[in-house]
């Protein structure tokens, strides 16, 4: 129960008492084993899939993904499956979608209330949402945009009961979970109707979204993907596509709002071009606000980790908020501070918000350069209010921390964007 609670709250406790490692056994996930500790993180993230299984300790999605989601399997499996997903999210790839990203962006902002405060991580949600939609999978349909606009995130903002039928599938059979299996078979429907839109199209050998580049995909055998597989890996891409990097941006703004300095220089970054600094704001709220707190290994044989033998079964869990916050490696480390990110040379083991080794986070790059283009469009057409009101709270939403009151903010009045022709040229590294 703390644990579903009071998630970062609880586990840092625990290391506070117990250590930079230590083992906690819940409910219904086993036993897991937190490190903190950048060489034993590194063991993990450097170590043989085969042995740390990432998929098996996912399988608890697979209700909602399906089993041949990228996040759910394995081994050989998983090395092709990845495979044939990274074209979409090559850094030239990217660099091709921002400007769609900008108009989406853009498009919403002017909506924004002028003089009240309101909660921007919903704005950020349909914003993503968006993106997603349009530059993944492609749809441009108006009337199958606007149905999928609408199921999806009652879908994707499933309650703690409703979850309970993601984790048990069989629960879908029964009445007070149907819901969930009607609205998982809508958004089947329109994504396969998608998939097959997008296989009878003239134009598929030159379309630029995700699902074109998944369908002309093969591996090295000759196979490419079926129906099946492509609806669980657009499953994937919408459920950890959407709602992080809406959480990451939401908390960016969060954080500005309360750091009048970090604001007045991301505006003029906004302003002259400074992608430096807007990307290093971007990497300072995922430190110091890691959208996901931890990521898991299951091990399918005994293996010494930190001087412990571990046996076949249990779960490692590299704790990115533990070495986030750590004061050895990041000083002062509650601190919001993204001049400590300008030139910084940030090592896997110590700034991972995307995971690492072999199952690292494949739209990384794609996530950036969205935070980037989505910022700097804030910056540039509105006014934020700064305010000295404490920091809001993390809360834990299904396996995500999001911001408590929804990251709230006052626009103060609009701007005019300075136009900048053919600066958005490259997308961001990590």
């Amino acid at each position: 129960m703390l644990m579903l609670r009071y998630w970062p709250r609880f586990v840092s406790a625990c290391r506070r008492r117990y250590g930079h490692t230590f083992t906690l056994r819940i409910a219904g996930m086993g036993t897991l084993v937190y490190l903190d500790d950048p060489a034993d993180i590194k063991q993990v993230f450097a170590g043989d899939p085969a042995i740390y299984h990432a998929g098996e300790a996912n399988s608890m999605l697979s209700g909602l993904l399906g089993p041949a989601s990228v996040l759910v399997v394995d081994d050989e499996v998983h090395r092709d499956r990845r495979r044939l997903m990274l074209e979409p999210f090559h850094r030239d790839a990217v660099a091709r979608q921002t400007k769609v990203m900008a108009e989406i962006a853009a498009a919403n902002i002017a909506d924004w209330p002028v003089g009240t405060a309101f909660p921007v991580a919903p704005k950020m949600s349909q914003i993503t949402l968006e993106v997603i939609m349009r530059l993944v999978i492609g749809a441009s349909d108006p009337a199958r945009l606007a149905a999928l606009r609408e199921v999806l995130p009652r879908l994707l903002n499933l309650s703690a009961f409703e979850l309970l039928a993601i984790g048990t599938p069989s629960l879908q059979q029964r009445l007070p979970w149907r819901g969930v299996r009607r609205r998982i078979e809508e958004a089947d429907r329109l994504l396969y109707a998608e998939i097959a839109d997008c296989r009878a199209d003239p134009d598929l050998a030159v379309r630029t979204d995700a699902l074109a580049m998944l369908v002309r995909a093969a591996d090295q055998a000759g196979r490419s993907m079926t129906d099946a597989e492509l609806r669980d890996q657009l499953m994937t891409l919408l459920v950890a596509g959407h709602d992080t990097t809406a959480t990451g941006l939401a908390w960016a703004l969060e954080r500005l709002s309360r750091h009048p300095a970090a604001l007045a220089k991301a505006v003029r970054a906004a302003e002259t071009g400074d992608d430096e600094y807007l990307d290093a704001v971007a990497k300072e709220t995922l430190r110091s606000r890691p959208v996901v707190f931890d990521v898991g290994r299951i091990l399918t044989q005994p293996v010494e980790i930190a001087g412990h033998l571990l046996p076949a079964g249990v779960m490692v869990a590299p704790g990115v908020g533990l070495v986030h916050s750590d004061d050895r490696i990041y000083p002062d480390a509650d601190r919001f501070d993204p001049d400590r990110m300008i030139g910084a040379t940030l090592s896997p083991t110590t700034w991972l918000p995307f995971g690492g080794g072999a199952r690292r986070c494949l739209g990384a790059t794609f996530a950036m350069a969205e935070m980037r283009v989505v910022l700097r469009e804030v910056l540039q057409r509105v006014e934020l209010a700064t305010t000295s009101e404490r920091g809001e709270r993390q809360r834990v939403k299904h396996v995500i921390l999001t911001p408590e009151q929804g990251a709230r903010i006052t626009v103060t009045g609009r701007r005019t964007p300075h136009t900048r022709v053919g600066h958005e040229n490259t997308a961001a590294t990590t």
